[in-house]
């Protein structure tokens, strides 16, 4: 049994959850290799923590989430919230809380559904830098009104964003759209959070840190360590809303 607190298997490491997932589910460590494509020695030195094997990155850790069923956000923090949001198809890796489509102002809306504006960084003329606004290109995201308040989200209150680099990889790659609760900015450890930082949007994981500094934390941290500002420092930081769904399109 899967023993959780505060919603995180806060006792378990990638490997141990790997492990115990693979257990669950009944699976080989051969089955499980065949799906990722790699060698069932591979897989035993993720589930053993291998210092020879490393752990698995990349398309190994996509792969991996879908063979174990589960998201690879969940692989890497244990966050029980992220463990399963939503199927993966051949073509899209989409962990959400209802469908969605895209429309422009030809489609009319059904009754139950809302449209989401999308943000967005844009570059300001002469070199005076970029600033973070809402976006209305005619496109835009449409979810079940119902959907979203059985999560308590205001459909007025929610849009979506777009993740530019690669900081947030493998969860979340270049490209990767994001739907984000405007009204939801109370910092809870480790979350998601859309932030406007100096005029960057970004997409990270936020940590509160003694005398109301604040952490960005990204999944690709081999690349992108730890960034910690001070009370002073982090006043330039506003947080936009809470990650609530994503979708990854390969």
């Amino acid at each position: 049994m899967e023993l959780t607190l505060n919603g995180k298997l806060a006792y378990m490491k990638m490997s141990e959850r790997i492990l115990s997932r693979r257990k669950w589910l009944k699976l080989t460590q051969e089955s499980v290799a065949k799906v990722v494509g790699v060698n069932r020695v591979s897989v035993s030195n993720w589930e053993t923590d291998s210092k020879s094997g490393g752990m698995p990155s990349g398309k190994h850790l996509i792969k991996l989430a879908q063979a174990l069923n589960v998201t690879p956000e969940w692989l890497l923090t244990g966050d029980e919230d992220a463990k399963q949001k939503g199927g993966v198809s051949d073509h899209a890796a989409t962990y959400t809380i209802g469908s969605f489509d895209l429309w422009d102002s030809k489609t009319p809306l059904n009754d139950d559904e809302v449209e989401l504006p999308f943000y967005k960084e844009v570059e300001l003329s002469a070199g005076t830098g970029s600033v973070v606004q809402l976006l209305d290109n005619g496109f835009k995201l449409r979810f079940a009104k119902s959907t979203l308040r059985r999560y308590n989200i205001q459909p007025d209150l929610a849009a979506c964003v777009t993740v530019s680099g690669n900081s947030m990889e493998p969860v979340l790659p270049d490209q990767a759209t994001v739907g984000i609760d405007t009204g939801n900015t109370k910092i809870k450890d480790g979350d998601m959070y859309a932030i406007d930082h100096d005029g960057l949007l970004k997409v990270k994981r936020l940590y509160r840190l003694p005398g109301n500094g604040l952490r960005l934390r990204s999944f690709n941290s081999d690349e992108y360590p730890d960034e910690d500002y001070q009370a002073e420092q982090a006043i330039n930081i506003k947080v936009l809303g809470r990650v609530f769904w994503y979708s990854v399109l390969r």
